[in-house]
């Protein structure tokens, strides 16, 4: 590990320390990334009003105010989710929170489009993974990969793979995306992110925003359109004469 690289923290049983702040990461355009490529539980359970109402507390009289906070409030970004997060049906919430990094570290925001979490790529994956004509081996296998690459992202710096900085994420991609290069140690790692890429590629660009990135025209009418050219024409040894002897005219 270098010296430049930020202090170390130690997980919590659920992966992050209460309160960590994930380094900002630094723009990457998508074409270099193809190359390389919780909070703290609430204490004590909730406690309900009512029997302490029927035990001594004067009808119509106002209760004292329970409330149930943490020690600490958890970090940002890590509180409940809204109600409009999309419903997993595949993957546990810190396995849903690794695959959008992942993600977004193959297929990044750029200029042209969005990043892969834009484009609901997590959301196609959990569904394909949790649909009953998906082998049980893939759901194996991602799932393996997944705590794979935490379990190497905490061998290293201590840290799951969704909080370390983009530099610290690029290290471990850079020995599991290259397998001609990669050492035979790192071979779960490559079986795992070919996987997770060329499920993130098809998600990214099956998606509107996807097919508009590529500027993907569809079947739209070309009012200029003269007919196949020439050259194409003779290399396929056809002509418009040929077709004319073999298509006979309506009313014929």
């Amino acid at each position: 590990m270098s010296d430049e690289m930020l202090p170390i923290a130690p997980d919590a049983a659920s992966g992050d320390a209460a309160g960590e702040q994930v380094e900002e990461t630094k723009p990457v355009t998508r074409r270099a990334a193809l190359k390389v490529i919780g909070s703290v539980p609430i204490a004590g359970a909730l406690m309900g009003g009512s029997a302490f109402a029927q035990q001594g507390t004067p009808s119509g009289a106002q209760q004292p105010k329970q409330t149930h906070e943490a020690p600490f409030p958890p970090a940002q970004g890590q509180g409940t989710p809204p109600s409009s997060a999309p419903k997993r049906a595949f993957f546990t919430a810190a396995e849903w929170r690794t695959v959008s990094v992942l993600a977004d570290d193959i297929i990044p925001r750029d200029g042209r489009s969005g990043s892969a979490t834009d484009a609901g790529v997590p959301a196609y994956i959990d569904y394909q993974l949790s649909v009953p004509e998906t082998d049980e081996g893939s759901r194996v296998a991602i799932r393996g990969g997944l705590a794979w690459l935490n379990t190497e992202s905490r061998t290293r710096f201590r840290r799951n793979y969704a909080s370390l900085s983009q530099a610290q994420r690029n290290q471990i991609l850079d020995d599991i995306a290259w397998p001609d290069k990669a050492k035979p140690q790192f071979s779960h790692g490559v079986n795992f992110f070919s996987r997770m890429r060329d499920f993130v590629g098809s998600g990214f660009f099956s998606s509107a925003m996807g097919w508009k990135d590529l500027r993907y025209q569809g079947n739209v009418f070309n009012p200029d359109w003269k007919g196949c050219p020439e050259p194409a024409m003779k290399k396929l040894g056809v002509s418009f004469a040929a077709m004319d002897t073999r298509i006979k005219p309506e009313g014929q």
